[in-house]
């Protein structure tokens, strides 16, 4: 059996990615099949590096999706499951609740599909407010109208994703990092992962790799479509003097035609409250820093056909994100339209994490969960946000999957 010290040999499953889904998948898999051997082979140094790690921590109410998605069935699924998670693991959560915010009569239509989704979704406690009823939960917050969901809430992902480590290291499985899969082949009944520290075989594999699962999709035999682009999201944060000016959540009207959520502001659990994010198109998938470039990330990008249609579809929306990436004052701005006393003195620098966006090759951004197949394996193509949200509900659609799939789970 291959250990954390020497991830070399052979196994039964083998799961690629050590972030809240690929823990999640893995601890699921070895909740319901105790016997097996599993083990999670880790790029990084460390667990939950990249966006488990460069988030919000928002736990989604389902709100935004598609009625019959599987954003919308596994959203407000995993929702569910994490609060009664994060109870029973004794991990801080609160449920603080979120206003999506209408400036004026002409997001009113989209504020009413806002509403019907989340109806149709099942999401709780949803209300309209009017600007009386706006200020009675966010003094400081202006707005026409909005609709509030009390389901919202925040939680800190990467002690989620600890969690489930160690609930995963408990049943007997291993995690081992500093492992980056280099190539994948067939060796008869198994699947062969080279890796930095070795290779083992699996009879089976999942991959839930992020900002880097269409490559390895790809090296497993995959269609190339959809393609993954990265996107950087900036975020800035009030000086401590001034969180006040926030009690919960407060969320612009986003635009339908596109998965992003726009500048909002958004209480952490740690007590920040954060502004942003950016959105805009990486020259690296791990450019957390603005001016980070990575020549064969930037060309692959490139190289899709799809980026540039989206890029003369969204120009527009693309030069409005990068002057929000390098100007402190114009996304202050942007989030002042909601709090008018927000001023650019009054924020500062957080971080930034990186979005594993995937783009299809007629240029449109891929705007639900994504799974696919390949011969002994199962891959996670496409979960951004709400994917931590769901990662419990996702977990156990993939293992229902490879329990259909997977000869050894028959």
């Amino acid at each position: 059996m291959p250990s954390a010290s020497d991830p070399s040999g052979e196994c039964d499953l083998a799961v690629v990615g050590a972030g809240i889904l690929g823990l999640g998948v893995a601890r699921e898999l070895g909740r319901r099949h105790p016997g097996l051997s599993i083990v999670v082979l880790e790029k990084e140094s460390r667990a939950g590096a990249h966006q488990t790690g460069h988030n919000s921590g928002v736990i989604h109410a389902g709100i935004y999706y598609k009625p019959g998605s599987l954003k919308a069935r596994l959203c407000v699924e995993g929702a569910r499951r994490l609060y009664e998670y994060c109870a029973a693991k004794d991990i801080a959560v609160q449920r603080c609740g979120k206003l999506i915010v209408a400036l004026n009569e002409s997001q009113l239509p989209a504020l009413d599909e806002l509403e019907r989704r989340g109806r149709a979704n099942g999401v709780a406690g949803l209300r309209r407010l009017d600007a009386a009823g706006i200020r009675e939960l966010e003094p400081h917050a202006r707005g026409l109208a909005a609709l509030h969901s009390p389901a919202t809430g925040i939680v800190d992902y990467p002690a989620v994703a600890a969690a489930y480590g160690a609930d995963l290291t408990a049943s007997g499985g291993v995690i081992a990092s500093s492992c980056e899969v280099r190539t994948i082949a067939h060796a008869g009944r198994r699947i062969a992962l080279s890796h930095a520290r070795g290779e083992l075989r699996a009879r089976h594999a999942i991959f839930c790799a992020g900002l880097w699962s269409d490559r390895l999709a790809l090296a497993a035999g995959a269609p190339a479509d959809p393609r993954i682009v990265p996107f950087r999201g900036a975020y800035l944060r009030l000086r401590p003097p001034r969180r006040e000016l926030v009690r919960s959540l407060i969320y612009p009207v986003p635009d339908p035609q596109l998965p992003f959520l726009g500048v909002h502001l958004t209480k952490h659990i740690n007590g920040d409250v954060l502004v942003g994010p950016t959105a805009l198109l990486a020259p690296a998938r791990a450019a957390y820093r603005l001016r980070e470039v990575n020549l064969a990330d930037l060309a692959a990008t490139l190289a899709w056909p799809g980026t540039w249609r989206m890029a003369r579809r969204w120009s527009r929306t693309g030069l409005r994100e990068l002057h929000y990436a390098v100007s402190i004052p114009a996304l202050t701005r942007a989030a002042a339209a909601f709090v008018p006393e927000l001023r650019a003195p009054d924020v500062e620098p957080a971080f930034a994490g990186i979005r594993a966006q995937a783009l299809n090759r007629r240029g449109q951004l891929v705007d639900d969960f994504v799974f696919s197949e390949t011969p002994r394996a199962l891959h996670v193509r496409n979960a951004p946000s709400p994917g931590a949200t769901s990662s419990l509900a996702i977990a156990a659609l993939i293992t229902d999957r490879a329990e259909q799939s997977f000869s050894l789970l028959g």
